[in-house]
């Protein structure tokens, strides 16, 4: 089974791995949940996504871009 909105922890390594130069606090909502839809592994309904998972997401992508700089 692919990646759901669920997963934010595995989601975000997902994107710092896509996008290792991109500030997570720099991206918009809208980009980010494109971003996330268009992940190789994402497989869920992208009108589960809400206000909190996608700051769950950015959130944790932004500890894991914190970590690698």
């Amino acid at each position: 089974m692919g990646l759901t909105w669920d997963q934010a922890e595995d989601i975000a390594l997902a994107l710092y791995e896509k996008y290792p130069d991109v500030d997570p606090l720099t991206v918009r909502f809208t980009d980010l949940h494109r971003w996330v839809t268009e992940l190789e592994d994402f497989d869920d309904d992208p009108a589960r996504s809400n206000e909190a998972k996608l700051e769950a997401i950015q959130m944790a992508w932004h500890e894991e871009y914190l970590d690698n700089q």
